[in-house]
């Protein structure tokens, strides 16, 4: 069971132990992702997200990493459209002390200006690895087809020419607005005390509640945009993404458009798979994915082919759409799809690490926690009629298209 508590600060905790396992799994997250950045920052919740790691007052970045190494277990974090989370996974002895330094990273890093120009390297290095994959070039560049004038368009790790231009004071600028308690959720899943919850009521009810020093800016209705960006580049395949309106987190319908993602691509049993891959043999690689996200989402198809193949790819794809649209989804397809669903769902979960993120996510972003239970009920509820209207609703429509290939043309 989720447990939820609310410090005086406004802070909340949420927990679920999990008696079987030797370790604890511990994520600060902080509702500060890509999506609340203003024209001129962007970039810049990821760039913070590395700097809290470089160093605070009572710790440098080489003993923060060897105290985490000497528990025997790790630290990380990434940021998302919507937002930042630290986490760590540690046996259960080890749980106080590693808040202790999750908290003294959140309330007491130097954000060094010296440091901050090693990071800058770091991270335009980081930023230029997805030049070097045409798969996640092409994603995205869909992306910012598809929402062109919308944060959830941009790439979360900003561009260099952005990332060079960062000051001390734009860090502390962004985390006085949006590292607030009011935006922040501790999530705890694993083998723990209560006093682990008390250390961390000491450790973060310090924060106290500030007024914010600059306006929070609405974030706007994301727009869906159609059209086709290509990259000509020297590669040796082509690399198709086919980009569709989707849906945001909290509609209703989501379940539908996850049953939908697994019978047209997200298995290998899917359509797309078996009719691309095993039947014509166009490409090695063939998926479909959604993302959702508060303001809208996206559904993609993507795939790669030998660059003779292009066309006759396109055009596959687009005959198992269609054929998706017009005679919809089968009563086997939806049963097999539900059955995929639970297994990867449930089996995901086996981890204390996979709880928090889950427990996490919910309390930040959805508000609310459901049980496996609930979950897995309200997939069974889908029908074929649902399915399919999600697949005429979404995909009923022309795309937006992103190529990158060696070929000039489609």
């Amino acid at each position: 069971m989720v447990m939820m508590k609310r410090l005086d600060n406004g802070i909340r905790i949420v927990s679920e132990t999990i008696s079987h396992a030797r370790s604890v799994s511990i994520g600060v997250w902080v509702k500060a992702g890509s999506a609340e950045e203003l024209p001129g920052e962007e970039g810049i919740a990821h760039f913070i997200e590395h700097m809290l790691f470089k160093g605070t007052t009572e710790r440098n970045a080489k003993q923060i990493a060897q105290e985490f190494d000497l528990f025997g277990g790790d630290i990380n974090a990434f940021t998302t459209k919507e937002a930042t989370c630290y986490y760590t996974t540690v046996l259960t002895d080890k749980a106080e002390e590693a808040i202790k330094i999750l908290a003294d990273m959140l309330l007491n890093s130097k954000l060094d200006s010296a440091e901050m120009e090693k990071e800058k390297s770091v991270i335009v290095d980081e930023l230029a690895s997805v030049e070097d994959s045409p798969e996640e070039d092409a994603d995205e560049r869909l992306w910012a087809l598809m929402y062109p004038n919308h944060s959830i368009g941009k790439p979360v790790g900003g561009t260099p020419e952005r990332v060079k231009s960062f000051t001390r004071e734009n860090l502390i600028s962004f985390m006085d607005r949006f590292y607030t308690p009011d935006r922040i959720v501790i999530s705890v899943a694993g083998n723990f005390t209560n006093s682990l919850i008390t250390t961390i009521e000491q450790e973060f009810g310090r924060i106290t509640i500030e007024e914010k020093k600059q306006p929070q800016h609405l974030i706007e209705k994301a727009q869906f945009n159609t059209g086709e960006v290509r990259k000509v580049k020297d590669i040796e395949q082509s690399h198709l993404f086919l980009g569709y309106p989707g849906l945001k987190l909290k509609d209703p319908n989501i379940y539908s458009l996850v049953l939908l993602d697994s019978i047209l691509g997200g298995t290998m049993s899917s359509r797309l798979f078996q009719e691309v891959r095993e039947e014509k043999g166009l490409a090695y690689s063939v998926y479909s994915y959604y993302a959702s996200h508060e303001q809208d989402g996206a559904f993609v198809i993507a795939c790669a082919s030998s660059p003779d193949n292009e066309e006759l790819l396109y055009d596959t794809v687009q005959s198992v759409i269609q054929d998706i649209i017009e005679t919809g989804v089968t009563e086997e397809e939806l049963h097999n799809a539900k059955e995929q669903m639970r297994g990867s769902y449930l089996i995901g979960l086996e981890s204390v690490e996979a709880h928090m993120h889950r427990n996490g996510n919910n309390e930040l972003i959805l508000g609310e926690h459901r049980s496996e239970e609930e979950v897995i009920a309200s997939v069974q509820e889908v029908t074929v009629k649902d399915v399919t209207h999600m697949a005429k609703r979404l995909l009923g429509q022309s795309p937006a298209i992103s190529i990158i290939s060696p070929n000039h043309y489609l």
